[in-house]
């Protein structure tokens, strides 16, 4: 079976207007995926080239394929399954600055290039005062990132209308705010010049984003089968969900240079948001999506389920979930509230998707932090608007507490048990010890110890009137009748 290559693709060459660290499944099944369709719909016109951030790894496999991929979406859209194949064109090339330093600078000297994307992972963007400016490969991108940005300032003599915009999708909050933070201690570091700032601060753009998209990768196990369906063979094909949404924010408005919204109107669940604050819609995935998950899936380990698609097939779980976003995490945020019902549709057709087998246990993991980060934004905003307590975000503190309930710590991990099985806890040294000194004590003692604990909320949740009445009450059914007797005793 032939490998896909551009004559199957219909390849048109186009001048290159990205340069991208990272030649990852996200970055090439989310950002690559939107120009695709921007250079298809005549709106963009650009070619990507992707940069190895790292020395590690080979790029033969994209060189044999002439960097043509195949991008799957599998999922669920408006309740209805949804499965997408498309042959991205929009990757030129792929260059290893490690192998081919003076192929990769060239590209900050070329004349139509305008946007660098990134995704170096979350501890990519640091400052690193041991990276030398006479080395040509530093350890950190924001180092590499400064000598590129110098020589395309020192080339074009510091036109500008030569200035690059940045896209980090890096997952730290205003990673751009942060990225050209980094790249002014360089310039202090290294003694460069006022003139080479000066254009850094004016005639560049640093974006913050907020990227979401469950990318799900290459299918190791259904590769020859969808080689067979394609008719071709793809070693670095992608999949991924249906639904992408990219928030981009900045002082200046790029959406006419870089128009990937208009790209994906008509395509439902997928959207791209050109934003001066980025911040409600970071807050509005925080806390539906990430705090859905995080409020129900230790209460659906314990009541038996192990992925997340099974929990939303189980009824009590589902109508738990429904009602802890609908009516007690949507009433505390500021988004009009049609833009919040529809962002926890898609989130429902998301958890829904037969494609993704998400592991309850893997979302399980630090939810001591993860509840106080996702989960107690939303009780204390209900608290105060209603003065009374969310019952389901009151519940899933007791939900937490049983499934954090064990004594023994075994190779950095609290030994829990459901059904008389083990399973492991992954949290911080801390945390477990804490656990495995308190969660056998009675339980008002343990609900005590549990809630007063400033380092675990960032105040005495003791304090809040009623709180700890209505865990121990929850805690005490879960323990003695079992997390789906308590279930359906309180919510049923």
């Amino acid at each position: 079976m032939e490998k896909l290559n551009r004559k199957m693709t219909g390849y048109k060459d186009r001048p290159v207007k990205v340069v991208q660290f990272g030649e990852g499944n996200f970055l090439r099944a989310f950002v690559d995926y939107m120009i695709d369709i921007a250079n298809e719909k005549g709106l963009f016109d650009g070619s990507v080239v992707l940069i190895k951030p790292i020395e590690f790894g080979t790029l033969d496999r994209f060189k044999a394929q002439e960097c043509q991929y195949t991008v799957q979406l599998r999922g669920r859209v408006n309740g209805n399954e949804y499965v997408e194949t498309r042959q991205i064109t929009s990757v030129k090339d792929i260059v290893s600055p490690f192998d081919d330093y003076e192929e990769y600078i060239a590209l900050a000297k070329t004349d139509t290039v305008r946007f660098v994307v990134s995704n170096t992972t979350e501890a990519g963007i640091v400052y690193n005062e041991k990276d030398v400016f006479e080395e040509k490969l530093n350890v950190t991108f924001p180092a590499k990132l400064t000598q590129f940005l110098l020589t395309r300032y020192e080339h074009f003599n510091g036109a500008l209308d030569k200035g690059l915009v940045m896209l980090p999708v890096e997952l730290i909050d205003d990673n751009g705010i942060e990225l050209k933070r980094c790249v002014k201690k360089y310039i202090k570091l290294w003694n460069l010049s006022e003139g080479f700032e000066k254009w850094i601060d004016e005639a560049c753009v640093f974006t913050s984003t907020l990227v979401d998209r469950i990318v799900t990768g290459y299918p190791f196990d259904e590769a020859e089968d969808l080689w067979k369906s394609f008719g071709y063979k793809d070693e670095i094909m992608v999949t991924a969900e249906p639904f992408a949404l990219w928030v981009i924010e900045s002082e200046k408005d790029i959406s006419e240079e870089f128009p990937v919204d208009k790209a994906l109107e008509g395509k439902e669940g997928m959207g791209v948001i050109f934003t001066d604050n980025q911040k409600p819609y970071k807050q509005r995935k925080v806390r539906i999506l990430n705090g859905a998950h995080t409020s129900f899936v230790l209460a659906s380990w314990l009541k038996g389920n192990d992925v997340v698609n099974q929990s939303m097939k189980d009824d009590i779980m589902r109508e738990f979930m429904m009602k802890t976003i609908h009516e007690e995490v949507i009433p505390t945020l500021t988004l009009p509230k049609d833009e919040l019902k529809e962002f926890a549709d898609a989130v429902v057709d998301r958890f829904n998707n037969p494609f993704i087998k998400h592991a309850l246990l893997a979302i399980s993991l630090n939810s001591v932090s993860k509840w106080k980060a996702r989960c107690l934004p939303s009780f204390l905003g209900y608290v105060e608007k209603y003065g009374k307590l969310p019952e389901h975000l009151t519940f899933s503190i007791a939900a937490l507490m049983a499934f954090y309930t064990g004594t023994e710590i075994r190779d950095g991990a609290l030994i829990g048990h459901r059904n008389g099985v083990e399973y492991l806890v992954k949290d911080d040294a801390d945390v477990l010890e804490f656990f495995a000194e308190n969660s056998s004590k009675d339980t008002a003692e343990f609900t005590q110890a549990y809630l007063s604990n400033e380092g675990f909320f960032g105040r005495d949740m003791t304090q809040i009137d009623g709180l700890s009445e209505k865990v121990n009450d929850y805690l005490n059914t879960i323990r003695k009748e079992g997390m789906e007797a308590a279930l359906k005793h309180f919510f049923g």
